[in-house]
């Protein structure tokens, strides 16, 4: 009996439960009617009569101990048991776990950088829907019935029996079917900046993929000129890559601008000396330009005799691998943990 009390005592002093669950195992383990220590009362009915006084008091003790420690292990857990649980399951051997914050997708970064400078410029922001018709990605636009664009080759076209005209909807290959909608609903002056996900259907590389992304800009008032856009986009150019940056512009075709042009910016990523994004050529195109077309205008309900207005557009995806010097476009797309930690604090 002596020897089961001793024990009993030790394993109540080492106890240490760490939650209520924990807790109420102990109370079940030492005092509950089906406990040890009740057990051990009944075995006392079979202890010589002339130890029945010493282990009658050392039971007492155990059973008071059992009590006490109970009663102390409830106070502590119910005074704050989030912190009790937290402090009993700590290693302080682990190491250090830090945690990483978010950070924004890169191609976020730059819009917003993007948008940013023409929004001082008086330019506001204007979206529209993914899956556009002919008219507003197409025909307004002053492509031709025979243009390649329409081809298979580069649009994705919906064939769905729950479409009306179901092969003139396809997926917007442009950010202009947005400039179409705004002029059908605005009269000039008109100065508005279209970014959005677009769609063609191209090999995916690392200078090309099935989707990106684009911000195009259209100002159309009176008097405006070839000279106004070529400054707007000097400055834009200065403004997102530095006031060290080399621009050139290229006459160039677009069915939707007349003239036309588009604009190179010497290379950050190699320098100038050459590299697969230049093509060893120390240029990279980051987007095109021209006064747009007078048809466009008229059919959009603008008179082009009195109003003259000029558009350009870019990828977002281009302007991101310039500005953070990356050589393949394809990170964009996949989401690895370890490529977007790298622009953690980037607003």
């Amino acid at each position: 009996m002596k020897d089961k009390i001793d024990k009993l005592l030790q394993e109540i002093d080492a106890a240490a439960p760490h939650d209520a669950g924990q807790l109420d195992a102990f109370r079940i383990a030492y005092i509950s009617k089906k406990g040890k220590i009740p057990a051990l009362f009944e075995d006392f009915k079979s202890v010589p009569p002339d130890e029945r006084k010493e282990m009658g008091q050392r039971l007492n003790e155990l059973k008071n101990r059992a009590q006490e420690k109970y009663n102390q292990l409830k106070e502590s857990l119910d005074q704050n048991p989030a912190d009790a649980a937290k402090a009993a399951a700590a290693d302080l051997s682990r190491p250090a776990d830090f945690q990483f914050t978010g950070s924004r997708h890169p191609l976020s970064i730059v819009r917003r950088r993007i948008l940013d400078i023409f929004n001082r410029l008086g330019y506001t922001v204007a979206e529209g829907p993914e899956i556009e018709d002919d008219w507003h990605n197409f025909s307004a636009l002053n492509f031709p019935d025979e243009h390649p664009a329409r081809d298979m080759q580069d649009t994705f076209f919906i064939s769905s029996s729950q479409v009306p005209n179901a092969e003139k909807v396809a997926l917007r290959t442009h950010t202009s079917s947005v400039q179409v909608r705004i002029m059908e609903n605005n009269k000039p002056p008109i100065r508005v900046m279209a970014p959005g996900r677009v769609f063609r259907n191209e090999a995916i590389s690392a200078r090309a993929h099935c989707i990106f992304h684009q911000v195009e800009g259209l100002y159309i008032d009176h008097n405006v000129s070839f000279a106004d856009l070529k400054q707007t986009l000097y400055h834009f150019a200065r403004e997102l890559f530095g006031e060290d940056t080399r621009v050139r512009f290229r006459p160039s075709y677009f069915p939707f601008t007349e003239p036309s042009a588009e604009m190179d910016i010497s290379c950050k990523i190699c320098g100038g000396s050459g590299c697969r994004i230049c093509k060893h050529s120390g240029w990279v195109e980051i987007l095109g330009c021209g006064m747009v077309d007078p048809n466009v205008l008229e059919n959009c309900g603008i008179s082009s005799s009195e109003y003259t207005g000029f558009a350009f557009g870019m990828g977002i995806e281009r302007i991101t691998m310039l500005s953070y010097q990356i050589d393949d476009l394809r990170l964009f797309f996949e989401n690895d943990v370890r490529f977007l930690r790298q622009f953690q604090g980037a607003f």
